[in-house]
């Protein structure tokens, strides 16, 4: 198999979801596979966003097929799951939902469905010294279905790009937060963040252009979209896909939380189970 471009293995991270709330209320956003490691074990995780799937009857998870360790494009498997609330562990303050996959493979194993995936593995989380390296403003790409939209024929999630509207390092509003200045859209909710330079980067703390080198840093999960109603008042809103009659203008500014509350979610879990 040829390899794959850094960029490449990105389009494999998301999985589309689909919560039906009830029988005409349903939610289409992205939800995306985490690989949290401690020393030679692998914890996968699906990561989305709480108002995606709270109280959400049914759930359908889409993955793309594989075999041999390619993907299969233009074929997919959808997994159907009840209770689709009680799937997930809800984070207590913020817009931010997790659930083991593990369980959905053993699934697709007993049924001999093989799947393709990539996973954003923890070491992507940027620590304290690469934060403090980080500009004001950084270029950010991130994946998933904006409007439900994707590509049909091959099932590949949409990748956008943008800058960081706020700086990273800083916590927007005393929050978990940042925002970015990017077309981001209703379907978007759940989408993985990513900082990425290609050919070179501007180091703050070394002062100094990095020249060839090549930079992928996981920011967060992208939540909510700025936009101005008819009333002239700046608010945000999820990005829920809900049939509405409102006189709005979107600001294209989006909020994204940062992974290191999905690590501490995903900490927090692992401890009652007794896993670290």
């Amino acid at each position: 198999m040829e390899t794959m471009s850094t960029l490449e293995q990105l389009l494999y991270t998301t999985v589309r979801v689909r919560a039906i709330i009830e029988e005409d209320v349903e939610n289409i956003g992205t939800s995306f596979i985490f690989n949290y490691n401690v020393e030679d074990k692998n914890y996968l995780f699906l990561v989305t966003n709480k108002h995606v799937v709270s109280n959400a009857r049914v759930g359908v998870l889409t993955f793309i097929k594989g075999e041999d360790g390619k993907p299969k494009l233009g074929e997919a498997h959808s997994v159907t799951i009840t209770n689709f609330n009680e799937f997930w562990i809800f984070d207590r303050e913020y817009d931010v939902a997790i659930a083991p996959l593990a369980p959905v493979i053993n699934y697709l194993q007993e049924n001999k469905t093989m799947i393709f995936l990539k996973a954003i593995p923890r070491t992507f989380v940027p620590d304290k010294t690469q934060l403090k390296s980080l500009d004001a403003i950084e270029e950010v790409v991130f994946v998933g279905y904006p409007g439900g939209f994707y590509d049909e024929r091959h099932f590949l999630p949409i990748t956008r790009k943008g800058i960081t509207a706020t700086p990273p390092y800083i916590d927007f509003n005393g929050q978990k937060a940042f925002l970015i200045d990017a077309s981001v859209f209703p379907g978007s909710s759940g989408s993985p963040v990513f900082l990425y330079n290609r050919g070179g980067y501007f180091d703050k703390t070394k002062k100094s252009f990095i020249i060839g080198a090549e930079r992928l840093l996981f920011l967060g999960i992208l939540s909510a979209v700025y936009y101005i109603p008819d009333t002239g008042e700046i608010i945000y809103a999820p990005l829920l896909k809900k049939p509405r009659v409102q006189v709005r203008q979107l600001l294209d500014l989006g909020i994204v939380y940062k992974a290191e509350i999905i690590v501490r979610l995903i900490e927090e879990f692992l401890k009652k189970r007794g896993e670290i």
